[in-house]
């Protein structure tokens, strides 16, 4: 089972520097203040420095080439890790709402308020530009792993913002009780975008079908083909595992075709699909029109 490097392999480090750089940053901003809601933002980033490292280890691992025993792969191990990233932020949510109770009976108040809201504007600031980065690079490469770290780093951001508003306002009004109230509300926010990750994770494992605009231009393929050919399509089954796409379907041929010609049509067609759905391994069954026997199973379209 081979882990080498992948050509994806950049984003997931320079996602796990962005982990390391912004992990000093934010600790240091609550070792200045020791506002419960900065450690709040601290305590994220060690999920961030974890679930980074597992992006890079499953980026490597679901592209690795199938062999006997994983004939199609192992692409669904980027599901895998998504949802262990979900796991991760919710244990993470669970620690800042445990750490900021026992402020609400005793508030503290904040010192360096200055110093700490520049460290932790800072350590945003890197967040969101990785963010944005690897988010448009899990879409452009169907990858959901780097899409993942993405928009966890993105609630990171948001959590940051309403954690630096916060502290900013305590530090202004002297309303210490809002300190604590905040890092609670902090982990609620975190938690739920845990448990969508989590969600999201389960769907892939369940084989769903491939997106609808990809699916909408098989289709109409198939029907640019009907016309211009008199041939037929049924059974279209579709499913996607990480960056691969999964897409096979019957091709019905007139009787008086020869078998070479057939075919010839079917790596034609396969080739167009492959350029409208990147990542796409093709399954075609050729079938005679004119047969009954064709039909029987033009129910399992999808």
């Amino acid at each position: 089972m081979s882990t080498a490097p992948t050509p994806l392999d950049r984003f997931a480090w320079l996602s796990i520097g962005t982990a390391i750089a912004t992990l000093a940053i934010k600790w240091a901003a609550w070792w200045l203040t020791g506002s419960v809601g900065l450690l709040s933002d601290a305590l994220e980033s060690f999920v961030n420095l974890g679930a980074a490292v597992l992006a890079l280890w499953v980026l490597r691992l679901a592209a690795s080439p199938p062999d006997a025993k994983h004939p199609y792969g192992l692409s669904k191990a980027e599901y895998f890790s998504a949802g262990i990233e979900g796991t991760l932020i919710v244990l993470a949510a669970a620690a800042i709402i445990a750490s900021a109770l026992p402020r609400l009976a005793a508030p503290q108040p904040i010192e360096t308020p200055l110093l700490g809201l520049a460290l932790s504007g800072t350590a945003t600031a890197i967040n969101l530009v990785v963010a944005l980065i690897l988010v448009r690079a899990g879409r452009e490469n169907h990858s959901i792993t780097l899409e993942a770290d993405g928009r966890h780093l993105m609630t990171d951001v948001w959590t940051s913002v309403g954690v630096i508003a916060g502290v900013a306002i305590v530090w202004a009004t002297g309303w210490l009780l809002l300190d604590p109230l905040i890092a609670i509300a902090v982990g609620i926010h975190i938690i739920w975008a845990g448990i969508g990750l989590m969600r999201r994770s389960v769907l892939g494992l369940l084989d769903s079908a491939i997106p609808g605009p990809e699916l909408h231009e098989i289709t109409k393929l198939f029907t640019e083909y009907s016309k211009r050919y008199r041939v037929s399509f049924h059974a279209l089954l579709t499913r996607q595992a990480g960056r691969r796409r999964f897409v096979s379907f019957h091709l019905l041929v007139p009787d008086e075709w020869s078998v070479a010609r057939a075919h010839q049509l079917s790596e034609e067609i396969e080739s167009r699909i492959r350029s409208l759905v990147p990542n796409a391994s093709l399954t075609t069954h050729i079938e005679p029109i004119s047969d009954p026997a064709s039909y029987d199973d033009q129910t399992l379209d999808r």
